[in-house]
């Protein structure tokens, strides 16, 4: 009798139905006979590992790729998330060195919980953490000079190329930039997969995966990207930059329902329709992990009957034919999610710990400071001169914004630190201690 991913998913059994289940939901695989090789000699699991920033907090469109992960450990395939602290650091400073260590910590908690919300048994799943491999004792000066290896096969246009999609751009890029979608390519060699699995955002750094990897004596590996459900506002994705297109995993529930109440959702538009998405890519697949395998979505109407589905094709066929409308379908999404959510919350309201480490990791703005008088400025050279704006700009804090990152006078330092002893003693702390 097989056993379970979580739940009542059974476990695939033959080759070809857990090439399917692989498979399944994708937008695009690359290299897709490296896969088939493996699962058709039947010796060992598929080995895939899916990598995410440390950055900004983990929200509901984290659950896409966890919802395939769930599909990838009913195929009977070893995954590894990467907490990639190094490349949140890397990406414009997204994760600041001083916060980095919280935030990890944060994606752990948040990660596994939301999991166990979708039924998915995380007993099978290997956490890493970038810093571990990628900077510290011998593993780490091994991967250094591969990664300068890496850089001589790699011309800066491609590397930029590379990661234009998923480094935020600015209008002088830092050279972190560049050595962001290095490090993932060389991290598929260094955890030992067959695979690596993200959005299709991801797409150029894959191509860079498997055009440079082998380059320097290493095998290319296969690519499986899962679609990038829009935002709750109109274009774009959900994203950790902008409050107002995604809720966290840990909002509260009256958050929710006034996210959801003001998404964009207009009458018998399907594209770039984020809740009708959200149903499509989260609330069918989490329903079918509940209910051996079938998908069901219920849409409660005030003077009718309920509407049932189990196929988005039906869903978005009533929708374009005005059968279902947003005034029933934002209800029903709503609480849907706050059934997932629901978890998720308590566990974070009883666990201290958790709550600690969220306000480390993410500390509140310092509140605005009160108006003063203003004092003429009477430049330095008048006696008594303290330098003027210079001076007061020299001593200013810093301000967090929505996706974690920090910005102000003295932002630059607490990003990466006042010294190289700063980061290394952050990284450090990131590996336990080691050296």
């Amino acid at each position: 009798m097989a056993t379970s991913v979580g739940g009542d998913t059974p476990l695939a059994q033959t080759p070809a139905d857990k090439l399917n289940l692989i498979k399944s939901n994708m937008q695009e695989v690359l290299n897709p006979e490296i896969i088939d090789k493996v699962v058709n000699a039947n010796e060992r699991p598929l080995r895939i590992y899916w990598g995410t920033a440390t950055t900004g907090k983990p929200h509901c469109g984290y659950f896409v790729p966890m919802l395939k992960i769930a599909e990838f450990l009913a195929a009977g395939c070893e995954v590894k998330i990467l907490l990639a602290d190094v490349h949140g650091f890397l990406d414009n400073l997204k994760a600041p060195i001083e916060l980095v260590e919280q935030r990890v910590k944060y994606y752990r908690f948040a990660i596994t919980e939301a999991m166990k919300a979708v039924n998915v048994d995380t007993t099978r799943l290997v956490f890493v953490t970038g810093s571990d491999y990628q900077t510290k004792g011998d593993t780490g000066a091994k991967y250094f000079m591969d990664l300068l290896r890496l850089s001589t096969s790699v011309s800066g246009h491609d590397a930029s190329k590379a990661g234009s999609e998923v480094v935020k751009q600015v209008d002088s890029p830092p050279l972190s930039s560049q050595i962001y979608p290095l490090m993932q390519a060389l991290d598929e060699e260094y955890l030992g997969v067959d695979a690596q699995f993200g959005g299709v955002d991801q797409r150029k750094i894959f191509t860079l995966a498997v055009e440079a990897l082998p380059r320097i004596g290493f095998e290319k590996r296969a690519h499986l990207m899962n679609p990038l459900i829009p935002g709750l506002q109109e274009g774009g994705k959900m994203s950790s930059s902008d409050p107002d297109s995604k809720i966290d995993l840990i909002d509260q529930p009256d958050i929710v329902k006034r996210k959801l109440k003001k998404a964009f959702c207009p009458p018998k538009q399907v594209e770039g329709n984020g809740v009708l998405s959200f149903v499509q890519y989260v609330l069918l697949p989490a329903s079918a992990l509940k209910n051996n395998g079938t998908p069901k979505f219920v849409v409660q109407r005030r003077d009718a009957e309920p509407l049932t589905y189990s196929s988005i094709d039906d869903m978005r066929r009533d929708y374009l034919d005005d059968v279902l409308q947003p005034q029933s379908l934002k209800p029903a999404v709503t609480d849907a999610l706050l059934e997932i959510l629901g978890p998720i919350r308590k566990q974070f309201e009883e666990n201290k710990e958790w709550q600690e480490v969220e306000q480390k990791a993410y500390p509140p703005p310092p509140a605005p400071p009160k108006k003063e008088k203003k004092v003429k400025n009477l430049g330095t050279r008048f006696p008594g001169g303290k330098g003027g704006d210079k001076a007061e700009a020299a001593n200013g804090s810093v301000e967090v914004k929505a996706d974690g990152h920090v910005e102000g006078p003295k932002a630059h330092e607490v990003s990466v630190g006042k010294s190289a002893e700063d980061a290394e003693g952050a990284m450090r702390r990131l590996s336990g201690g080691k050296s």
